[in-house]
């Protein structure tokens, strides 16, 4: 099926943009024909359903293909007017907006469908390491060192998973920052809409910019025994870590108003 976009530029009755610094205007010319220069995978255009705007319409892009670029003979070989130009390069653009589509889609696809069993395995693993702590306020003394290490065992599998998360995060976020590299933020392709192309609600999955992934990591911010510590992470293995912490602080509070030894809280 053919890809259609529309260009959103109006274009005025001369197939011009509607800019006020628009090139001025020259003596009547017979048109140049400058369909040997389009993108193999043009169709052709058609009016949009605004008015003035037109659709550009595309045989479908693979994300194999290069990168559409206005050749370089279309410089050489014609002695194009500004229409020409805007003309084959509004082209170009479009098409490069359509591949980049095509190829984020074909790039996240495999990646979102390693991605969601694990975003299941940190929400369950998130909830159990809640659940665990919550099992404190119904532990009597003589548990408390077993449910200490039922904490840890939680904790540890928490943190693999954010882990492990965040690593094929780190490419979905690769290959959208990517795309939008291409097109633009206007012409962004959300990797929650390639999700649910392919039976995903993705709209709760952590997914962050590209650079919070790469370092040097972004800091966070921890407290302990009312101190600011700071450390660096990728983000769902550093919220996963402020959440440990959490716990253990407010272990190592309960420890010290009951006067306990300090490995009582530790773990």
């Amino acid at each position: 099926m053919a890809h259609t976009i529309p260009l959103k530029t109006p274009l005025d009755d001369t197939g011009l943009p509607r800019r006020q610094d628009a090139a001025p205007s020259a003596p009547a010319t017979s048109p140049i024909d400058t369909s040997r220069f389009n993108h193999p995978h043009f169709l052709g255009t058609s009016p949009g359903k605004r008015d003035g705007w037109v659709v550009y319409s595309f045989a479908p892009f693979t994300g194999l293909e290069d990168r559409p670029r206005l050749p370089e003979a279309a410089c050489r070989e014609l002695p194009l007017g500004w229409q020409d130009w805007c003309s084959l390069s509004r082209q170009y653009e479009v098409a490069e907006i359509v591949w980049s589509h095509a190829r984020l889609r074909r790039q996240a696809k495999p990646l979102l469908h390693r991605a969601a069993p694990l975003w299941h395995a940190w929400t369950t693993a998130r909830d159990r390491l809640i659940a665990t702590f919550e099992q404190f306020w119904d532990t009597g003394d003589g548990q408390w060192r077993a449910q200490l290490l039922r904490l840890t065992d939680a904790e540890r599998a928490a943190a693999q998973a954010a882990h492990e998360w965040d690593a094929v995060a780190a490419q979905l976020a690769q290959v959208a920052a990517d795309q939008i590299g291409v097109a633009g933020w206007e012409e962004e392709l959300a990797l929650t809409v390639v999700a649910k192309e392919i039976g995903y609600d993705a709209s709760d999955w952590e997914i962050c910019h590209v650079d919070d992934y790469t370092s040097p990591l972004p800091q966070y911010r921890i407290v302990r025994d009312g101190v600011d510590h700071w450390d660096r992470a990728t983000p769902l293995a550093a919220r996963a870590a402020q959440l440990i912490e959490a716990q253990r602080e407010r272990l190592r509070e309960v420890a010290r108003l009951a006067g306990d030894p300090a490995d009582r809280a530790s773990a």
